[in-house]
Parts: C-alpha cells; sequence; structure tokens
C-alpha cells in the first residue's frame, strides 16, 4: 500500500515494499513495526502529521531487518527513546541465543542489534498502554517467536503472517520461513482464536494490504505463497517495480483512503480502478 490512512485510527507508511502502521487514540500513537532503515521516513510520516519524536511505543511482529530497521544500533535514531514490544522468543534473535535462517535454512542472517529499551512479551499477554487494549498472540513459523497484535478487538497487525494475493490470504513467502508446516497451524489457529470469540477486525498485513473479510485473508491458509513462481491469479494492479515509489505522493497520502485488498483486486479484475 500507498502511504495514507485506512480510517480515522490507523496510518500507514510505504517503505518500497514494506508497510509500517500508526495507531492513534486519546493523543497516544504506538507504531506497529519500524521498517527500513529508510531515509525518507520522517518526510512521509509528516504527510501524515505525524512526529517521530511522539512515538513511545513500538510493536514488533519479528526482527526482519525490513521491521525493525528503523531502530537497528546504526539507524538514524529517529526513535532512539522509544520502548520495543516484542516476544521473549524473538528476542533471542536479537541477543544472539538464535540465528535467523531462510532459504529453508540453507542462509543465515546478520544478528540485528538495538539499544532500544525492551518490553518482553508472552503468548495471550494484554497490554494496556493510555487506554488503547493490545493482545499480543505469538504466531510461530516466519519466525520462531513472531507475533501478531489484536488492537481493542478491531484491528489485526499480523506482519509477516499471510500474505494476500489477488484470491485471498496464504501464508507467507515459504522461502524465508523458519518452519512452513508450523506457520500453517498458526494461521489455523489464529484463525479459530477469530471465530470462536467471534472478532472480525481489520487484518493489516506488513506487504500486501488490509481486509475486513474474514475468509477472503484466510481463504488459503494451507497454501503457502511460493516465491519461486508467479501466484495463480496474480494481483491485475501488481506493479512492475515494487521498489518504483513515484505513486506514492502526500497529496494521495492526504486525500485518498486506503483501500480493501479484496475490493481494490475486484474493481481491477472488473474493469473499474482501484486505489
Amino acid at each position: 500500500m500507498n502511504t495514507g490512512r485506512i480510517d480515522d485510527r490507523v496510518a500507514c507508511v510505504r517503505e518500497w515494499i514494506v508497510n509500517i502502521f500508526f495507531y492513534t487514540k486519546n493523543g497516544t500513537t504506538v507504531m506497529i513495526d519500524a521498517g527500513y532503515n529508510y531515509d525518507r521516513l520522517a518526510e512521509k510520516m509528516a504527510w501524515l502529521d505525524i512526529d517521530p519524536a511522539s512515538i513511545r511505543h513500538i510493536l514488533i511482529t519479528h526482527q526482519d531487518t525490513d521491521h525493525v530497521g528503523a531502530v537497528e544500533a546504526d539507524s538514524d535514531g529517529l526513535f532512539k527513546n522509544a520502548t520495543l514490544y516484542l516476544s521473549e522468543t524473538e528476542n533471542k534473535y536479537l541477543t544472539g541465543e538464535t540465528q535467523r535462517r531462510v532459504m529453508f535454512g540453507l542462509y543465515k542472517l546478520p544478528m540485528v542489534r538495538t539499544d532500544n529499551a525492551k518490553v518482553l512479551l508472552r503468548d495471550g499477554q494484554i497490554l494496556d498502554i493510555d487506554g488503547i487494549k493490545i493482545e499480543c498472540i505469538q504466531v510461530p513459523g516466519h519466525t520462531w517467536g513472531h507475533m501478531v497484535y489484536l488492537i481493542n478487538d478491531a484491528y489485526l497487525f499480523t506482519g509477516d503472517t499471510l500474505w494476500f494475493g489477488a484470491d485471498g490470504g496464504y501464508s507467507f513467502i515459504h522461502s524465508l520461513a523458519e518452519d512452513n508446516a508450523l506457520t500453517r497451524r498458526s494461521l489455523a489457529a489464529l484463525e479459530k482464536l477469530l471465530l470462536e470469540r467471534k472478532i472480525y477486525p481489520k487484518i493489516i498485513t506488513g506487504h500486501t494490504g488490509w481486509t475486513d473479510n474474514l475468509s477472503f485473508a484466510f481463504a488459503h491458509r494451507d497454501e503457502l505463497c511460493n516465491s519461486f513462481r508467479r501466484q495463480k491469479p496474480a494481483d491485475p494492479q501488481a506493479p512492475y517495480d515494487g521498489y518504483d515509489e513515484a505513486d506514492d505522493t502526500e497529496a494521495k497520502a492526504r486525500t485518498a483512503p486506503l483501500a480493501k485488498q479484496d475490493e481494490r483486486i475486484f474493481k481491477a479484475l472488473q474493469g473499474g480502478q482501484g486505489q
């Protein structure tokens, strides 16, 4: 998604091929993930009237560098005074107890380091940050300690748990997972939790948009997003070059709400114009 707002609570910044999010209530803004060490982050936050200095709380879904770059020790320090919230299991990557592996375990990624204060979370823990209720749900697979965050039972930030294709949600990119079988079990458990509790939130992913259609979000939870082939059916509006940000502008960020992924694709397939 481009930079903009989903609604009056949730704002989004695009950093090349990843999105980071901001949830605001009662004068407090909570940031969800910290993207790359991206040189236009402060600029794009200004499009949304969010001051980096106001950010005191950052929820981390997982420690891959496209989700924590802005709080790494060698970053620009935009959020040096913010506290990071992440799972106890995920923190083991940051301490070096566990090393992140991709490409089916064949490649090790460099250790991520941060100087920010941290609060370590357990599965099912509920936070209250200035009246904002945050439920922390561990969904291992992509990484061993990946967490999603359910805010006020109305917004579910899923990081790299779900990949929305043109025909619904898949388990995230298979070559980047620690354990693909575990990822699929985690998705099934997450869907079951929402259904049993009759919670139908806006489901907001780290890379592929958002939806409030639970059936669309979990349509292919038993299938993997295969990074070695084009997904079928392909997204008819997917950009040729995901790193070309020419379409991401302040004017659009201030005026055009960010459409749901399922509705956007439906319009495209019908020959309409998505946003």
